[in-house]
């Protein structure tokens, strides 16, 4: 399934109906114990639990009415049961579910700030992983986002493709950190490299300009620690001739090519500095030329793929990975990576993930 050009899994559909009636369950179980055994084992005692219970799924007034229900239920078994202490439970019925509505009205207060923070959180994804076509004449291109904390939604990860009169250029990278400085950084590099790209007619000028804000950003937003915060970059350009393909490659894992089956790591000729570590070890890039078929998979990602590990400690054999695949269209081919990664992790991430596949269409 793919939702916001990013594929994701399936649901799979769960007990969700079962566990928001458990305080109904919980109440039906103990007032039957309480009528259908003797006094002395005094299971009416529980009934607190049920509106305590409640709280914690249910809104304000349906847990009140369920400890109003409680609360009958006790005085019920006290007429049946005359010594069966009915006040002094009764007395625990009303104020667990006196707290219980108070928990109950701070838990919704708070599910209420994190929703607005969300919220945010989806309007800044927006920004940085602006939502972008999946075909750009013959090039068909999908993207994958996964954050390392599922709650934060957007990590330092980045990635961004726009068309250009000088073909199609696509960029992938990762900021150092995590959290909101990482994001800030993230969206200023994708913010020079969307001007930069339609301007400048070569990728080194991109490179610089990228540079140039992620510095900027850095000089008014130090990072705190003594680390240098820096990010890696993979910049693409795909002719509109397609056929071949130009890299530039700023200290990022390289991409995987299948081709015919066999897969080949574009490396590097020569190593580019990362973004915001050109002052310190000189501005000296290089793009390099690569052949770009009809039918060939082109997969861009970022560390945290070739980084997931399993419980063994072992990493993901990305490579490996790679070559299993049939021929498939892009979106096809995340589906599956998206769904191995979870399972080869058992859905513990520790990193951020992002990845663009790019396939060359024939017509």
């Amino acid at each position: 399934m793919i939702e916001s050009g990013r594929p994701r899994l399936r649901r799979r559909p769960g007990p969700g109906r079962l566990v928001r009636l458990s305080p109904v369950i919980l109440t039906v179980v103990i007032a039957s114990l309480a009528y259908a055994t003797p006094p002395e084992m005094a299971f009416s005692r529980l009934l607190p639990a049920a509106p305590a219970l409640a709280a914690a799924m249910w809104p304000v007034l349906p847990t009140v009415l369920l400890g109003t229900v409680c609360l009958l239920l006790m005085i019920g078994l006290g007429m049946v049961f005359p010594d069966l202490g009915t006040w002094w439970t009764a007395a625990g019925i009303i104020a667990v579910t006196v707290a219980a509505a108070y928990g109950s009205h701070v838990r919704l207060q708070r599910e209420r700030t994190l929703f607005q923070v969300r919220l945010v959180a989806d309007a800044a994804q927006q920004v940085v992983l602006s939502p972008m076509p999946r075909r750009f004449g013959r090039v068909e291109i999908e993207s994958l986002y996964l954050a390392a904390a599922a709650e934060a939604r957007i990590g330092g990860d980045f990635y961004e493709v726009v068309d250009t009169p000088f073909g199609i250029r696509l960029l992938i990278g990762d900021v150092r950190g995590k959290g909101l400085p990482a994001v800030g950084a993230a969206a200023a590099i994708v913010n020079a490299f969307r001007e930069a790209a339609y301007d400048e007619t070569d990728m080194v000028a991109i490179a610089r300009r990228m540079d140039a804000s992620s510095m900027r950003y850095n000089g008014a937003f130090p990072p705190e620690g003594p680390l240098e915060r820096f990010a890696t970059a993979l910049l693409v350009e795909i002719p509109h001739g397609g056929r071949q393909i130009d890299i530039l490659n700023c200290g990022h894992p390289p991409p995987l090519l299948l081709n015919a089956g066999k897969v080949l790591a574009l490396e590097p000729s020569t190593p580019s500095p990362l973004l915001s570590l050109a002052e310190l070890i000189g501005d000296h890039y290089s793009v390099d030329t690569f052949d770009f078929a009809p039918d060939d998979l082109l997969l861009l990602y970022t560390d945290g793929i070739a980084e997931t590990r399993a419980r063994d400690g072992e990493f993901f054999p990305l490579a490996a990975w790679m070559g299993r695949q049939p021929p498939t269209p892009p979106d096809e081919l995340l589906t599956a990576l998206h769904r191995d990664l979870l399972d080869y992790s058992r859905g513990r991430l520790d990193d951020d993930i992002a990845a663009l596949a790019v396939r060359l269409c024939d017509y």
